[in-house]
């Protein structure tokens, strides 16, 4: 049963504005009026029902060109493999790429007319949602474009900034990510740094939202220990049916539901089939039973999607955003009712934000 405006869907991550940055000359124009290459643009969107969500910053490592993403997935078609982690970042570097992305979002802001928003109060996104605009978040994946002072937290702030994770896989100056090693536990090396105890009290100070997906075990029990806010992993899946590094133990899942936090589910494959393959013939069954996991472990108040779009190999099914309705349909049928849907697409996020935030 296919309904005729489709669910709205408030998402935890997604990697269009590297797209965005590594694409062509009108980034702006690109998005807002749709290219049609890779997961996201806004007419695509608002196909789908894609209304918001979490618009990461990520500053990729100089090996990321296309040879060694071709030794990755060579790596990953294993059926054992971890793949070797870029070097840190120098912070120069890392910090002009960071003002690059977070200035795309904002001329997209800027060029839409309206029809895009930089969200910094859940009483934003309600707007937005109501009225049909999407609801970005500025959030920052991998923290490398922060120096050890953190003035860059503060004018990345003052732009908008609401949403930080403090790595991404590779090590950096506030801690240690976990590798993309399949079959791994997320304990994989040491806890956060001094620099990132600091960092964590400066978001809680701000009410900048803390994102533990890609970080190590240890990392998380060191915020679980020093942060007043929600626990919150905008990306990450049920490590009892994927033995992935990536993906969140039933212990940190408890920690999670005990901070009232929440867990977006990552469309990437590697991280639903149980056997780590990036392969996107993938049922959306699958992903449906990580969700029933995450439901019985962290509740039902604190689970939403993190589809990662533009940033992964993601089931054929939805093949881009506008499949969000097929994955809908799919958890319909599954027996979650119209209340547990509007949860699970939007409503969840929204307030886990507003419990973050206080606002």
């Amino acid at each position: 049963m296919s309904h005729s405006s489709p669910m709205p869907v408030f998402d935890g991550h997604n990697d269009v504005l590297l797209r965005l940055m590594r694409g062509k000359l009108q980034p702006e124009k690109d998005f807002l009026e749709g290219d049609n290459i890779g997961h996201l643009d806004w007419p695509r969107m608002k196909q789908g029902g894609f209304m918001g969500g979490f618009f990461a910053v990520y500053v990729p490592s100089d090996k990321d060109g296309d040879s060694a993403r071709g030794d990755v997935d060579a790596l990953m078609s294993q059926s054992r493999y971890d793949v070797p982690l870029p070097s840190p970042l120098a912070l120069a570097p890392s910090q002009q790429v960071t003002v690059h992305m977070a200035s795309l979002l904002i001329r997209i802001e800027r060029a839409s007319k309206g029809e895009v928003k930089i969200c910094r109060t859940a009483t934003d996104i309600r707007q937005c949602l109501d009225t049909g605009r999407l609801a970005a978040i500025l959030h920052i994946e991998g923290a490398e474009g922060i120096d050890p002072d953190l003035h860059m937290l503060d004018v990345l702030y003052e732009s908008g900034l609401r949403s930080i994770g403090l790595v991404w896989s590779r090590p950096n100056i506030f801690g240690h990510g976990v590798p993309f090693r399949y079959p791994s536990t997320p304990d994989t090396g040491p806890g956060l740094t001094d620099h990132g105890i600091e960092l964590v009290r400066a978001c809680n100070r701000l009410k900048i939202m803390i994102d533990l997906s890609h970080l190590n075990e240890k990392g998380f029990w060191d915020v679980a220990r020093l942060s007043d806010a929600p626990l919150v992993a905008t990306h990450s899946n049920a490590w009892e049916i994927c033995h992935h590094s990536r993906n969140l133990t039933d212990r940190q899942l408890a920690a999670i539901r005990e901070s009232r936090g929440m867990v977006g589910l990552n469309f990437a494959t590697s991280f639903i089939r149980p056997d780590g393959q990036r392969n996107d013939d993938t049922p959306l069954e699958q992903m449906i039973r990580h969700l029933d996991h995450l439901i019985e472990h962290v509740g039902v108040d604190g689970v939403g999607l993190g589809s990662d779009f533009d940033g992964a190999t993601i089931p054929a099914e939805i093949g881009d955003v506008r499949g969000l309705p097929r994955l809908v349909d799919a958890m319909r049928r599954h027996g979650y009712d119209e209340a547990t849907l509007r949860k699970l697409c939007y409503e969840n996020w929204v307030n886990v934000l507003e419990r973050t935030w206080g606002q």
